[in-house]
């Protein structure tokens, strides 16, 4: 029997669950996106469009009325209206298991509480409750916001006492949480996937490269050691048992010096860094992901080939309409998301280079440097 996949967010994740979807009729029958921005990216690949605020109730009842399955690709969701339209639709993610990623302290209590290695954190209440816990973590700490925060966005390094009021004044009347800064050797990730009949199934740890905090390049496999590839997906693998859903996860991963694995944040959906599997792996973090919700079995997380995956972002110095990006390069596989407008730092789209003639992931980084050129964005 068919579903109508009903999804929270119609960007590049909702365009590239979509195409995935149309993959599997036998399985989807219809994708209906609820998005703010008219004409999104899955709508231009077919998907049908709620015109709303992702935190619209009335467009969230709507969308739980026309849909089997309800899922999302952005964390932006009312949990609290999507668990009272439950009823109406299945929803997986499970709106507790959003309602405790959407929050970043909640989030951190709760990896914690299962004894889930974390970087160690507090609460934060007033500035005071920051000086205390500079006085404990020390300098650097990261302030950050408990929601509403991704891209770096919402995160601020406090260096010295004499940033502190700078940095609680950022934040205006935000809900807080101060984190100790993790001197890390690498930043990693790992995409799990858990469908509704408990499988699990985690994609071989990647390392990511961020620019002003904005993920800039992923390679697959990350060039560590066997031992912390192993701890990696056995912390991933722990994180999956106990949250409640199922779908995909991006589970973002510090490298400490010591070799030992944190975990910075979870992503409730597929992930930008899980973008290399459309061509380096057996099954795509999409097709996963529909696997998932739809009660499928999880498909082979095998990686075929080394893949360096490179986001295409809008330049710093301007915004506007850009020139149609080509990159004729031979095993380089472009996608662009259908933006028509540039702002500094935006997501436009991503390419996946991969390896043949046992080209290694130095290779191919090599490569890379002489392909960035071309992929740079330029204003009509």
């Amino acid at each position: 029997m068919t579903k109508i996949l009903g999804i929270i967010g119609g960007g590049q994740l909702g365009m590239m669950i979509a195409e995935a979807a149309k993959k599997m009729p036998e399985n989807v029958s219809k994708i209906i996106v609820l998005d703010p921005t008219e004409n999104c990216p899955a709508a231009q690949v077919g998907a049908e469009q709620i015109v709303a605020d992702f935190k619209d109730k009335n467009a969230i009842i709507e969308l739980s009325e026309k849909s089997d399955i309800i899922t999302y690709e952005i964390e932006s969701g009312d949990s609290e209206v999507l668990k009272s339209v439950e009823k109406n639709a299945e929803i997986n993610p499970s709106p507790e298991t959003l309602h405790t990623i959407q929050d970043k302290f909640l989030q951190k209590t709760f990896l914690k509480e299962h004894g889930i290695p974390v970087p160690e954190f507090i609460e934060i209440s007033n500035i005071d409750d920051v000086k205390e816990g500079l006085k404990k973590f020390g300098y650097p700490a990261l302030l950050k916001a408990r929601r509403d925060a991704y891209d770096g966005r919402g995160n601020f390094k406090v260096d010295s006492e004499d940033m502190v009021q700078t940095a609680y004044d950022y934040f205006k009347d935000q809900k807080l949480m101060l984190e100790k800064f993790v001197p890390f050797k690498m930043e990693v990730s790992v995409i799990a996937a858990r469908n509704t009949k408990g499988e699990i199934k985690t994609f071989p740890l990647v390392e990511n490269i961020h620019e002003e905090n904005i993920l800039r390049e992923t390679i697959a496999p990350a060039r560590v050691s066997e031992e912390i590839t192993k701890n990696a997906e056995k912390i991933a693998s722990q994180t999956m048992d106990v949250l409640k859903g199922a779908g995909v996860f991006g589970i973002e991963m510090f490298v400490t010096r010591d070799d030992q694995i944190v975990i910075n944040e979870i992503a409730p959906r597929v992930h930008n860094s899980g973008h290399h599997t459309l061509e380096s792996s057996e099954t795509s973090q999409f097709e996963q992901h529909l696997r998932a919700i739809l009660g499928l079995d999880l498909g082979s997380t095998k990686l075929l080939r080394p893949t360096i995956m490179y986001n295409i972002l809008g330049t710093k110095t301007f915004e506007g309409e850009y020139k149609p990006l080509e990159i004729p390069e031979e095993n380089l596989f472009l996608k662009m998301y259908g933006k028509k407008i540039s702002k500094p730092m935006r997501k436009l789209g991503h390419f996946n280079l991969i390896s043949t003639n046992n080209e290694s992931v130095e290779d191919l980084l090599k490569k890379l440097e002489s392909i960035k050129p071309r992929a740079a964005v330029q204003s009509i």
